[in-house]
C-alpha cells in the first residue's frame, strides 16, 4: 500500500497558520505494496518532481532503499513499533486520523495539530494476495487466514471515505493517471471520486472473497450459512469487456468475470451479447460429446449435432439436418478444425466457430471473412461455472448446473415389451446427449451418431414433435428406425403415438407421469421400444 500526503509543491515550510491552526505542510508517503510493479518510478516522480518524503515497511521499505531512494519506517513515524509478525503496523491514529482528518473543519485539524498528526492525501494499497492463495490446490486453513489483510483495507477505506481531500490507488495502472494530474486541483478531485469508487468495489470483492472461502468450511456452517448455498451469497465480478448492447440495440449490456480464461478470440468482430450466450451454450453441449463432434446452434438452440470420425462426415450429418437455421448460427467442433471442414463451412455465413484449435490452413481460409469470429477453447468447461444464476424480480435464482451425465444402457430402466436393438441405443443414447441441451419443451429424433429433427421452446410437447418432423421433412431425412429422445416425461400417449407414425421405433424419456401406464401401453402397441432415464433435463 502507498499512502502520500499531498500539498502544492512547497518545501521546508515553518509552521504556518493554516484556518487559524498551527500545521507543517510537509508531504509525506507510505509505501507498503504486495504488487510492486512500477512502484519505483512512482515512488521516485513523487520524491523528485513532486517533493514528498517516504514512509514505508518491509520489504517494499527494503526495495526503496535499494533503488535509491531515502525511506522513514513507519514504526518510526507513528513511534509504535510493528508487534505480532507484522499484524499491527499501519493501525495507528497517525495514519488513519492522517486519512480520516476533514480538512473543511477547524475541529478537525486543531485535534490534528494538539496530537501531531500530519494529513495524508494520497494512498495505494495492494492486498494481501488472499484469493491467489486459497486458489492453490494445497492451500492449508491456516495459510488462507495469515492472507487475510487487515491494515490494507481499513486504510483504503478510511481514504476513500475522506475522498474530498484523499486520492486513493488500488491498481498500479492508475500511477500515471495519478501523476499527470496531481498539480491541476480539478483534475485531482475528478480523479479521487473515481478511484475511491474503485476502493469500494476492491473491499468488497476481497471481504466477498473471504465469505466465500469460509463459507465452503465446514466448522463455519452454522445454522445453513455456509456452503453453496449460504444464507448470504456474496458475488463479485471484474467488468471484462463493454458490450455495444445487449439483445436488441436499445439494451445497454456488458460481459462481467473471466469468460476469457474459457475462450481466445483469434479474429472477427466483437462478441455481441447475443453471441456469447450463444457460446457458452454450444461450449456446454460440445462438452458432454467425446467422439470427434460437430454441432450447429441457433439461439442457443442445437439444430444440427453429428459425431463421426470424419470432420467433415460430421458436419454434413449436422447441417443436413437443418440447412436454414445455421444462417447466422454458431459452429463448434471439439478436435481441431481442418481445413477440408474450413472450405465447407466457408460456403454459408455463421456469426461464430469455436474449435480447440485451427489448422494453419483453415486460419488462412476464414481469413478472408474478416468478420468471422473464430474462437478457441481453452480450460475444463465441464468444471466451469457449476453453479449458475438468473435474474429475476427483486433478486436471482441459483442452482447447480445441468451436469448429470448421460449414462449408459445398463443405467436406464427399459419399460416396454421389446428391448431397444443395439441401433436403436446408439440412437436413444445420442438424442439423449442432445436434448440435454434444447430448450423445454425439446424433442429430437435421431440416428446412431447424428440428429434428424429437433423440436425446441414449444408450449406443447406435441408441437415441439410435430416441428421435428416438419424439420426432418424439410431436409428430406427419412424417420423410419429413428429414436426419440423428450427432456421430459410424456404426460399423454398422443406424443408418443405421434412419434410412432413419424417412424419412431425406439423413445428415451424420465418418465414419471401418472399416466406412464398409458404411454408404455402405446408404446406396446406400436412395437416400440421405450426407455425411462428418471432424470429430466428441463432447460428454460
Amino acid at each position: 500500500m502507498l499512502v502520500v500526503n499531498y500539498f502544492p509543491p512547497q518545501k521546508d515550510l515553518p509552521l504556518k497558520s493554516v484556518r487559524g491552526e498551527n500545521v507543517r505542510m510537509t508531504k509525506r508517503a507510505l509505501l507498503s505494496v504486495s504488487d510492486k510493479r512500477g512502484l519505483l518510478d512512482f515512488a521516485k516522480a513523487l520524491v523528485q518532481r513532486h517533493g514528498y518524503e517516504l514512509l514505508s515497511t518491509g520489504g517494499t521499505a527494503k526495495m526503496l532503499r535499494e533503488g535509491g531512494l531515502a525511506v522513514m519506517d513507519v514504526s518510526d513515524y507513528t513511534g509504535f513499533p510493528e508487534m505480532m509478525e507484522g499484524r499491527i503496523k499501519t493501525l495507528h491514529p497517525k495514519v488513519h486520523g492522517g486519512l480520516l482528518c476533514r480538512r473543511d473543519k477547524d475541529s478537525h485539524m486543531q485535534e490534528a495539530e494538539k496530537h501531531g498528526i500530519g494529513m495524508i492525501d494520497l494512498v495505494v494499497v495492494n492486498l494481501y494476495p488472499f484469493e491467489a492463495t486459497v486458489a492453490k490446490p494445497d492451500c492449508k486453513f491456516a495459510d488462507a487466514i495469515e492472507n487475510i489483510d487487515i491494515g490494507g483495507p481499513s486504510m483504503l477505506r478510511s481514504a476513500a471515505k475522506n475522498h474530498a481531500s484523499v486520492t486513493v490507488v488500488t491498481d498500479p495502472d492508475d500511477y500515471e493517471k495519478v501523476l499527470a494530474v496531481m498539480d491541476d486541483g480539478a483534475k485531482l478531485s475528478a480523479l479521487r471520486k473515481h478511484l475511491a469508487f474503485k476502493v469500494f468495489s476492491r473491499t468488497s470483492a476481497y471481504d466477498g472473497a473471504i465469505a466465500s472461502y469460509l463459507g465452503q468450511q465446514k466448522e463455519f456452517n452454522v445454522e445453513g450459512n455456509c456452503g453453496d448455498y449460504p444464507g448470504t451469497l456474496n458475488l463479485s465480478y471484474e467488468k471484462a469487456q463493454g458490450l455495444r448492447y445487449g439483445e436488441n440495440p436499445h439494451q445497454r449490456a456488458a460481459l462481467y468475470g473471466n469468460f476469457f480464461d474459457y475462450f481466445k478470440q483469434l479474429q472477427g468482430k466483437e462478441l455481441s451479447y447475443n453471441n456469447i450466450l450463444d457460446i457458452t451454450g454450444a461450449a456446454y453441449l460440445i462438452a458432454d460429446f467425446e467422439k470427434p463432434t460437430v454441432a450447429i446452434l441457433k439461439h442457443t438452440n442445437p439444430c444440427g449435432v453429428a459425431s463421426h470420425d470424419n470432420l467433415l462426415t460430421a458436419w454434413q450429418q449436422a447441417f443436413e439436418t437443418d440447412q436454414q437455421a445455421p444462417f447466422g448460427g454458431i459452429i463448434v467442433t471439439n478436435r481441431t478444425l481442418p481445413k477440408d471442414l474450413a472450405e465447407a463451412i466457408a460456403g454459408i455465413f455463421c456469426e461464430v466457430i469455436i474449435a480447440p484449435e485451427f489448422s494453419p490452413e483453415a486460419l488462412e481460409i476464414f481469413s478472408k471473412k474478416k468478420n468471422l469470429r473464430l474462437m478457441t477453447m481453452q480450460g475444463d468447461i465441464k468444471k466451469s461455472n457449476l453453479q449458475e444464476q438468473r435474474s429475476v424480480i427483486g433478486g436471482l435464482l441459483r442452482q447447480d448446473r445441468d451436469t448429470k451425465s448421460v449414462g449408459e444402457a445398463a443405467t436406464f430402466n427399459v419399460v416396454s415389451k421389446r428391448q431397444p436393438t443395439q441401433a436403436e441405443w446408439d440412437a436413444l443414447l445420442f438424442g439423449w446427449r442432445v436434448v440435454k441441451h434444447v430448450k423445454s419443451n425439446a424433442i429430437v429424433y435421431a440416428a446412431a451418431e447424428r440428429t434428424l429433427g429437433v423440436g425446441a421452446g414449444q408450449m406443447s410437447r406435441v408441437d415441439s414433435s410435430r416441428i421435428a418432423v416438419w424439420k426432418a421433412g424439410e431436409a428430406g431425412l427419412p424417420l423410419k428406425g429413428s429414436a426419440i429422445a423428450s427432456d421430459a416425461f410424456f404426460p399423454f400417449a398422443d406424443g408418443l403415438i405421434a412419434a410412432a407414425k413419424a417412424g419412431a421405433t425406439a423413445a428415451i424419456q424420465p418418465g414419471g407421469s401418472v399416466r406412464d401406464a398409458e404411454v408404455i401401453a402405446a408404446a406396446d402397441e406400436n412395437d416400440m421400444a421405450m426407455v425411462f432415464t428418471g432424470v429430466r433435463h428441463f432447460k428454460h
